[in-house]
């Protein structure tokens, strides 16, 4: 293990539950967490509210390199996220925000813009990096390399399920298109395409509960890093 703070990375497509495990690993170990797809929403979502063209990549990466941003944790662990000011962990899970971050990540610039930023989030005890190209990009060297899949069927009914509960609109023929679309552009981008990292320890999630991939993911995270869940 890294004389450094660790990191454990936890990539794959949207839907597969990493979000979920990421906070549940970051509240047991009590480590702080890193929500690299909330930096890409966050982008996208400055630029839409400039009025910037999604393919406007200097502009981006401009707002991209100074957004001012503030992660809180809240009430039973929820993360609270502030943009500009306002209060915007709602906003950014929209499907709008969702594809638009999707676009702007395939910008290079932008992606280099957001680079060191997601790297400062490195500190003591450890930290949890939850995102697309943590393993591969941001941390190659991590200590504990997590890849999840899961069937894009069953991603885009957890998807739309999540959206229900939230109280927004959803529709689940479209979430079907959007995730294959999602998926296509993240594998096929230039720059950091979501791939598993060859140190990775794979699991498909489609027919497991958060439950059974949590003790999975926990259990290496004991063997390999020696760490203990919080009592």
């Amino acid at each position: 293990m890294s004389s450094r703070s660790p990191v454990i990375t936890v990539d794959g497509p949207s839907g597969v539950g990493k979000g979920t495990l990421c906070q549940w690993l970051a509240t047991q170990l009590g480590w702080p967490l890193l929500d690299s797809g909330a930096l890409y929403r966050l982008t996208a979502l400055a630029a839409l509210r400039r009025n910037l063209r999604l393919e406007d990549e200097a502009g981006i990466a401009q707002v991209a390199a100074g957004l001012d941003i503030t992660f809180t944790p809240g009430a039973n662990g929820v993360l609270q996220i502030v943009l500009e000011g306002e209060e915007v962990s709602r906003a950014i899970r929209s499907e709008t925000a969702g594809n638009a971050a999707s676009r702007v990540a395939a910008l290079p610039a932008v992606r280099a813009a957001l680079l060191q930023r997601q790297r400062d989030f490195r500190q003591p005890p450890g930290l949890i990096a939850d995102g697309r190209d943590m393993g591969t990009v941001v941390f190659p060297e991590a200590d504990l390399k997590l890849f999840l899949t899961a069937d894009a069927s069953e991603r885009a009914q957890r998807r739309y399920k999540q959206l229900i509960e939230k109280g927004m609109d959803a529709n689940l023929g479209n979430l079907v298109k959007e995730i294959a679309e999602r998926d296509e552009r993240d594998a096929q981008r230039t720059v950091a395409p979501l791939k598993t990292a060859a140190d990775a320890e794979v699991l498909d999630t489609t027919r497991l509960s958060i439950a059974d991939v949590y003790q999975w993911a926990l259990a290496l995270a004991q063997q390999r890093l020696l760490v203990r869940a919080i009592p």
